[in-house]
């Protein structure tokens, strides 16, 4: 992994579709775009996010997911074993019951991959800074598909997603990637089996030879959370996770249960969410310097990475722009404060 400054900056995954590719990913599912015409929309979404991203200043960005559908539901179209059901519900304020469900009939796969390598080394090709590779976790991804006769529980198909999921890790670390993000929405919404859960990050990142972040927020489908937001029932059994960061909501919920490093000593990296993705205030420099100095009274300035709550698919570019500066300009002035007049 490069050497990173005190405080490291990075985004969670997704960055913020401008207009023109919204209107153009609608005229692709019409039908009206052609094969290099699609390819050519998403490679320039792509370095456009990269770009906004290095404009900023974040010094470990993502590729912005801009191929993805909601960061997780694009992957069913490459997955073998599923037939898709009609939605819950197609009238009314859009949420998360109204997001693609599917039947399990045969043994789920993924014979042409899941296409992050793809996008990896894509990206790596327009920037001179490391690159953060996202990819949802195997209990997040087993959310949509129903077992019906095939898998037991959500947890049996898990199981089978960690073996697709370590398979394009280990692709994506063979051709370089240094830095691997887990994203797991659901295991912070359903902390039921915190046990099981760590069983099946450690058969996902099992020979993933990277530093292991895993991201948990509490949903963020059109700006709205899906389930009760408290890590605390995670906790200590979280801590098993064979990884190396946790990526947390805090912004959002005016940094309650930073506490929970106080009270569960571990010598994991927290990255802490300082803007909130779900509002358009413009957080300032100085709001994002004060959440960073409460999370340093609970974290060393050396395992304390800072980020945005989540990522930013549902959210205005403008806003998403103007948040990440105001991120970096508030990572800076604490930078400052721990090095000495001059540092950062």
């Amino acid at each position: 992994m490069p050497s990173l400054p005190l405080l490291p900056t990075s985004t969670i995954g997704s960055y913020a579709p401008p207009s023109w590719f919204c209107a153009a990913v609608a005229a692709i599912e019409r039908g009206e775009f052609g094969p290099t015409d699609r390819e050519e929309t998403y490679d320039d979404a792509t370095r456009m996010a990269l770009l906004d991203q290095e404009r900023a200043g974040i010094d470990l960005p993502t590729e912005g997911e801009m191929r993805r559908v909601d960061f997780n539901l694009g992957f069913y179209g490459r997955l073998r074993g599923l037939e898709k059901l009609p939605p819950q519900r197609t009238l009314g304020p859009d949420g998360h019951d109204m997001r693609d469900r599917y039947r399990v009939v045969d043994r789920i796969s993924a014979p042409d991959g899941l296409g992050i390598l793809e996008e990896f080394r894509f990206a790596r090709q327009f920037t001179e800074r490391p690159l953060k590779v996202t990819c949802p976790g195997p209990y997040t991804l087993a959310g949509r598909p129903q077992g019906g006769t095939v898998y037991a529980d959500r947890y049996a198909v898990a199981r089978d997603m960690a073996e697709l999921i370590r398979t394009e890790l280990l692709q994506c670390v063979a051709e370089g990637a240094a830095f691997i993000q887990l994203d797991e929405p659901s295991a912070a919404v359903y902390p039921d089996r915190p046990e099981a859960f760590v069983d099946l990050i450690a058969r996902a990142v099992r020979g993933v030879d990277a530093k292991v972040s895993m991201h948990m927020c509490f949903g963020n489908f059109r700006g709205r959370a899906v389930g009760r937001r408290s890590y605390a029932p995670l906790f200590p059994s979280i801590l098993d996770c064979p990884i190396n960061q946790f990526v947390l909501e805090y912004a959002s919920r005016e940094m309650a249960e930073i506490d929970l490093w106080a009270r569960f000593p571990n010598e994991k990296e927290l990255a802490i969410g300082v803007v909130d993705v779900k509002n358009y205030y413009i957080e300032t420099p100085e709001d994002v310097a004060e959440r960073i100095r409460i999370a340093l009274r609970y974290v060393s300035p050396e395992k304390l990475w800072i980020v945005p709550d989540c990522g930013f698919s549902q959210t205005a570019r403008w806003a998403a722009y103007r948040k990440l500066v105001a991120m970096v300009a508030g990572t800076h002035i604490v930078r400052a404060e721990l090095l000495g007049a001059g540092g950062g």
